[in-house]
């Protein structure tokens, strides 16, 4: 992990998806070699990832989606595809703002899709 911290924990929004996840050659079967190794690479990243913090010095293009999407979060896969997360705090981290999220305090997360969400 990061700087020697705890790791992130990672949830799945489905049984079916954290079955896909955890087994290489679902993987595969699922969203192709290529696929399937950039998407171990992603989950492998953001496991060692302290915080959301960590993710934005890490490869991948770790991002918030904006529009109707607010909310979740996302690290490219192989284009146009996206490792889809969303923090699983309640009530979320705030900044002092009481509005924006504070990255530096999300340390857990459910991932919610693999995919192009375009």
């Amino acid at each position: 992990h990061v700087d020697g911290g705890r790791w992130m924990d990672i949830r799945f929004a489905t049984g079916k998806l954290q079955k896909a996840c955890n087994s290489a050659g679902t993987m595969r079967r699922e969203w192709g070699p290529q696929m399937a190794k950039k998407l171990q690479q992603r989950l492998s990243e953001l496991a060692a990832a302290n915080t959301f913090d960590d993710l934005r010095k890490m490869p991948g293009r770790f991002h918030p989606l904006t529009a109707d999407r607010t909310g979740p979060f996302a690290l490219d896969l192989v284009h146009p595809n996206r490792l889809v997360f969303v923090p699983d705090h309640e009530p979320l981290p705030r900044l002092p703002d009481g509005v924006s999220l504070d990255w530096a305090k999300v340390t857990r997360v459910v991932i919610v899709g693999v995919g192009d969400y375009h």
